[in-house]
């Protein structure tokens, strides 16, 4: 298998990719990228390795941290799973390098590395040349790492920023919180006291999943959507497999899309937190973000797929609020990093202090901005597409002038390519940066014509594939 650091980190099936000999390959390219940069503050780089609650994801995070050891850095193994981005703000607080033993979202079978420096993922330009070290990379061990908890450190920035014991007392309902097996189980509990406004459900370890992927999309969420129902709950949170990504289920038991989950986040940041500055997102986002930002004169981009890619507008200032159709969404005042608990804590101040259920505060973007019917679906292939421009410039050149009716507005070759109509109603086709999948996205005001688009690309797909 070719190792390759995609949107955000290097994942491969396990037993067949990902294996100790891989992991140990790795890890040595990146203790040997290390190598190449003077540590900031101490004789020796400080690395932090986390891990998930994914099959042997502690042992593997060891043999990471054994790889560190030998090669001279100061390897530290957290003591218990937490939510990738305890580990980005430990590199922050710490001044270290954090690895973290996770595939996300990916489906149970999978296991992966991802990279985290300054309170965020390290940058393409990082990753690069770490890659750059794999054929020289000749595996060392070292002894026992050094082995420390760092739960509260992580629990107490969550209170620094949103504290939710202030909150859940004043909510209309319970909340119920799916962590989806995933990292995040049990904290939100523990943050509130086991306040019995706060519902967790499959809070504990599942190495399986339950049989599904730990992705909080629609076709995962109906036992949440069930739940929150039952328990009449104001609203339904679901956080990912490493928990740096969120979903909604509104009071209704309705699934919100991240196109509208967004311009709900961004309508509370810039009207009631009064936010101000550039919004970007990921170009697979949609359009009712874009007409926010011009209601508040504010400017507005769409950039490639990948939370790197809106960490670094924020870390460097150029953005103050940035979102992904994956569910990560981040903004100004905190790290530049994606964290599901976060935004999920963000969602119960907006409840408490907008006085509106999730429902309520839905309606009204809607009517302000207009309705959002969005999808996606994803084309499994043999395998996974490199030359993400050249699959662009083959649908470009054979692009109609219209589609469904509507005449082509503008195309967006940045990540795939996005055909957006003249009505803002769009189109995307962009093959993952991480799994053999071409991922087609569309949105416009009603189910029937995102469905006509979705069938329009998947011919273009088929076609060109």
């Amino acid at each position: 298998m070719e190792i390759r650091f995609g949107t955000d980190g290097w994942r491969g099936v396990m037993a067949r990719d990902f294996t100790y000999d891989t992991v140990r390959k790795v890890a040595q390219a990146i203790a040997d990228y290390l190598k190449t940069k003077p540590p900031k503050t101490k004789a020796k780089h400080t690395v932090l390795v986390g891990y998930d609650r994914r099959f042997q994801s502690e042992a593997f995070a060891e043999e990471v941290a054994r790889v560190m050891d030998a090669n001279g850095h100061q390897a530290v193994l957290l003591a218990e799973a937490l939510p990738t981005p305890a580990i980005s703000l430990l590199t922050h607080k710490l001044k270290a390098y954090g690895v973290v033993v996770t595939a996300s979202h990916n489906p149970p079978a999978y296991n992966g590395l991802k990279i985290k420096m300054e309170g965020r993922t390290a940058p393409e330009a990082v990753t690069s040349e770490i890659e750059s070290f794999l054929d020289r990379a000749n595996p060392t061990r070292g002894g026992k790492p050094v082995v420390k908890s760092y739960k509260k450190d992580y629990l107490d920035y969550l209170r620094a920023r949103i504290n939710p014991a202030a909150l859940v007392s004043r909510l209309p309902g319970p909340v119920v919180l799916d962590s989806m097996y995933g990292s995040a189980g049990g904290l939100l509990s523990e943050m509130t006291r086991n306040h019995k406004r706060i519902i967790e459900m499959r809070s504990e370890r599942d190495p399986l999943f339950g049989g599904a992927s730990p992705e909080p999309i629609e076709k995962n969420l109906e036992p949440l959507k069930k739940r929150v129902l039952q328990e009449k709950a104001v609203c339904g949170i679901a956080l990912d497999g490493d928990a740096d990504r969120l979903a909604l289920i509104d009071d209704k038991g309705r699934y919100l899309s991240p196109c509208q989950v967004y311009p709900m986040m961004l309508e509370y940041l810039l009207g009631t937190r009064g936010l101000k500055g550039r919004i970007v997102q990921s170009v697979s986002l949609g359009y009712l973000s874009g007409r926010i930002a011009k209601a508040y004169n504010l400017p507005f981009a769409e950039i490639p797929v990948g939370f790197k890619y809106i960490a670094a507008e924020l870390a460097q200032n150029q953005a103050v609020c940035g979102g992904e159709e994956s569910g990560g969404y981040a903004w100004k005042g905190g790290l530049p990093e994606r964290d599901g608990l976060m935004c999920a804590l963000l969602f119960l101040e907006m409840i408490v202090k907008r006085r509106k259920k999730p429902s309520e505060l839905w309606a009204e973007i809607e009517k302000k901005y207009g309705p959002s019917s969005f999808r996606r679906v994803d084309f499994h292939v043999s395998k996974a597409v490199v030359d993400k421009a050249a699959f662009a410039a083959k649908i470009q050149k054979k692009l109609p002038q219209k589609i469904a009716g509507t005449a082509v507005k503008t195309t967006l070759v940045e990540d795939g390519i996005k055909i957006i109509l003249e009505d803002d109603h769009w189109v995307l086709m962009r093959p993952s940066g991480t799994e053999p999948l071409i991922r087609t996205y569309a949105e416009s005001d009603c189910p029937k014509k995102t469905q006509t688009l979705l069938e329009t690309a998947a011919k273009w797909v088929n076609a060109h594939i």
